[in-house]
């Protein structure tokens, strides 16, 4: 009986180390194009009683550090997240939460407390009482804009809260950087406002990329795709070349399977078909290009494959749901 020729094709080899490899590459290749800006940073003492408010901050990520004492996070529904000395905590939505020293405790906004500059977009905010020799809790605080850019449908993926403790093997590497955070913090050496606030985006990325590598286990879409080595080679191809007019067929060539696998797995694992997540990514993209980098409409649409700036116009449109023009101007 002769086998079916699906089959021949879709089984490669592929070593254990090679996945590995590929998978690396492709978290890497996602990572490059992800964005974080610091746009206020703030490194609070505290007294036996706090609590500190933030507000809801779309398309803004908020990162705390607590280099000494114990602060609980409290989300909007309710859930306490304890960080102890150390420790740290991503929050990717940029949702709306208070820091606190206990349930129950009453807070009021970042905003609202006295805050001394201390550098560039760092200021000191001191609540400890004047009759406290030491405070109970001092913490590092930022709110970053956070661009996630061909890694979109990742991020409507990832928890509200993502805590960092780092002892866990998901944080390689953190550890070392949350060190220096907490010498900064404590030493208040000359420039150390911009080095925290440095500090703060590396670690950030890193308790992304942590999540990305090994953060779930039931991963779906793009996560998953992470995992499937033959999905990963097409991913890959695409995020390197998005200004290629791919077909479905070059994609199937890059993943070493049959047109026809390709199609429907990667349709079943992503949730779109591969042409329109290529179309997807090249917006995304745009939009990182206009808004951050401030390349001009007609250098984006030359350099993600478009003959002609209308061409993109209408493209951009119908996946962002305005023009290219009024996307920048909202800014």
């Amino acid at each position: 009986m002769m086998t079916s020729l699906d089959v021949l094709i879709e089984t490669p080899k592929m070593t254990k180390k090679n996945q590995v490899s590929l998978s690396s590459s492709l978290v890497s290749e996602l990572l490059m194009g992800m964005r974080l800006r610091g746009v206020q940073y703030r490194r609070i003492q505290t007294g036996p009683d706090f609590g500190i408010g933030f507000e809801d901050m779309p398309n803004h990520a908020y990162f705390h550090f607590v280099a000494f004492g114990t602060a609980y996070i409290c989300t909007d529904d309710g859930e306490l997240h304890e960080l102890s000395a150390g420790n740290a905590a991503f929050m990717p939505h940029g949702r709306r939460h208070q820091l606190l020293s206990a349930d129950g405790v009453a807070f009021q906004g970042i905003d609202q407390f006295d805050a001394a500059p201390l550098g560039e977009s760092v200021s000191g905010v001191d609540t400890c009482p004047s009759t406290a020799s030491v405070p109970s809790a001092v913490i590092f605080y930022g709110c970053m804009e956070f661009d996630l850019g061909g890694m979109q449908g990742v991020g409507k993926l990832m928890p509200a809260v993502m805590l960092a403790d780092t002892q866990a093997q998901a944080y390689p590497g953190l550890l070392p950087v949350l060190d220096s955070m907490k010498r900064e913090i404590c030493a208040g050496r000359i420039g150390f406002a911009g080095i925290l606030a440095r500090l703060a985006e590396v670690a950030a990325a890193m308790i992304v990329r942590g999540w990305i590598e090994c953060g779930c286990e039931n991963a779906s879409g793009l996560l998953a795709a992470l995992r499937d080595p033959r999905l990963a080679l097409a991913i890959l191809a695409l995020h390197r070349q998005p200004g290629r007019e791919w077909t479905v067929a070059q994609l199937a060539a890059e993943s070493h399977v049959s047109r026809s696998v390709f199609a429907r797995r990667f349709q079943t694992t992503i949730g779109v078909p591969p042409l329109r997540y290529a179309t997807e990514l090249r917006m995304r993209l745009a939009r990182q290009l206009l808004t951050h980098e401030k390349v001009s409409i007609d250098a984006v649409a030359r350099r993600l494959g478009y003959t002609s700036q209308a061409a993109f116009s209408r493209a951009f449109k119908r996946v962002i749901g305005r023009p290219p023009g009024g996307d920048r101007e909202r800014l």
